[in-house]
């Protein structure tokens, strides 16, 4: 038991310090968090367009590019059909023949990383853009993107998210909640210097920076992880604007949720084994961005399983009670089986909760998703805090067991 105790004692604390770390970081820097500089000036930009399968969605996701406010002269627009079997070519033929921006690179299907690989090879700007097929950049997106690179260290810059199809199920809905917590905890990162995850959707990346690092890596399933912490590892900074906003569709369904997140989960396992020798060594990377993801991976587990334990064990000992009870045949109700004596562990969860609401109220506001305190709101970000991330280590745990029977196809 006391050891049971000193577990959860280390777990409050270091939950409890990761949780005003963000919250001082939050202050400290609130004046930065929508900045976006003029760029000095506007660099070539190849914005690559990776597509397989999606004829219902790359029309958009080329209009919204073409849509860009940025000069046509510095920009150009390829797409890439990673071996469609449905009418994606013949979709993109259509933009190609109308637009003179728009290329069409047509391969067999090899993966995204390799996609992009020979995108680059074809492309002729000092700046990589991606933009996944089923996502659409805000008009001023990439001109706010862009303005970051004036800093010549900047290796990689990515945008921030929303969910375009939020209000299709209740899956989407909870998933419109954590891709905004998703991208306020990266733009935070960016004051540390931490940003690891350059997303799909929309994210740029200096040419001669990535052809340094050796590309994007076609073993890896989660190519947007590896560069980052590619280019992290070979200390060039990567950044996040939180004012250049792209919408994405979100899976609506559950086995395709699953399906993504564990991979997710495989590609960020890949990553820490790939870049493990660098722990605690080389720069903010080594120092912590590994450790801070291999932390919050552990004690995401150690809260699903110490919860468990505490339920079965609250549930083996009601069991017992009414068991024995019954055998002796005594009264299973007391008064005090009535009376409510709050636990540390209670009273812990209760102003976790509570900061954790009032916190997330706060990033909902400042992003514009909300006007002040919603009730709506309050319930959703209730279930997202009490249901969804106290279920969601059951993803860690497939993909540790996928990870480690190298069962790595998604």
């Amino acid at each position: 038991m006391e050891l049971i105790i000193r577990i959860y004692l280390a777990l409050m604390f270091v939950s409890i310090y990761m949780f005003f770390f963000f919250i001082i970081l939050v202050f400290k820097n609130k004046d930065k968090l929508f900045y976006s500089p003029v760029p000095k000036s506007y660099p070539f930009v190849s914005i690559l367009i990776p597509a397989y399968n999606e004829e219902d969605s790359i029309a958009g996701t080329i209009d919204h590019v073409l849509n860009l406010d940025y000069p046509k002269e510095k920009l150009e627009i390829i797409v890439i059909n990673d071996g469609s079997k449905d009418r994606t070519k013949d979709v993109i033929l259509r933009y190609v023949k109308s637009n003179e921006n728009v290329r069409l690179l047509d391969k067999p299907n090899s993966g995204k990383a390799d996609s992009l690989n020979k995108g680059i090879k074809m492309s002729k700007g000092e700046l990589i853009a991606v933009v996944d097929s089923d996502s659409f950049p805000s008009k001023d997106s990439l001109r706010k993107l862009v303005g970051l690179f004036d800093d010549p260290q900047m290796g990689a810059v990515t945008s921030f998210v929303s969910v375009r199809n939020s209000k299709e199920t209740v899956l989407t809905k909870i998933q419109e909640i954590e891709y905004l917590f998703m991208g306020w905890a990266r733009k935070i990162l960016d004051f540390v210097d931490s940003v690891y995850v350059t997303n799909g959707p929309l994210s740029i990346y200096r040419r001669k920076y990535v052809d340094k690092v050796g590309g994007f890596d076609p073993k890896s399933i989660t190519e947007d992880i590896d560069i980052t912490w590619n280019m992290l590892s070979h200390d060039y900074k990567t950044g996040m604007c939180l004012d250049a906003r792209v919408s994405t569709v979100a899976p609506s369904k559950f086995k395709d949720w699953f399906r993504q997140r564990t991979r997710w989960g495989m590609g960020g396992l890949q990553a820490i084994s790939k870049y493990r020798k660098i722990f605690f060594r080389k720069g903010m990377f080594g120092a912590f961005v590994l450790p801070f993801v291999s932390l919050s991976i552990i004690l995401s587990l150690f809260g699903f399983f110490f919860s468990l334990y505490l339920l079965l064990k609250s549930l083996a000992i009601t069991f017992y009670t009414i068991f024995y009870s019954s055998l002796a045949k005594a009264s299973l109700f007391h008064w005090n089986n009535f009376l409510f004596y709050p636990s540390i562990i209670f009273i812990y969860l209760i102003f976790l909760f509570v900061i954790s609401i009032s916190y997330y109220n706060y990033i909902l506001t400042r992003t514009s998703h909300q006007k002040g305190f919603s009730l709506k709101g309050f319930f959703k970000m209730s279930f997202y805090t009490l249901i969804y991330l106290l279920i969601y280590p059951i993803v860690w745990i497939v993909s540790i067991y996928r990870y480690s029977t190298n069962d790595m196809k998604w």
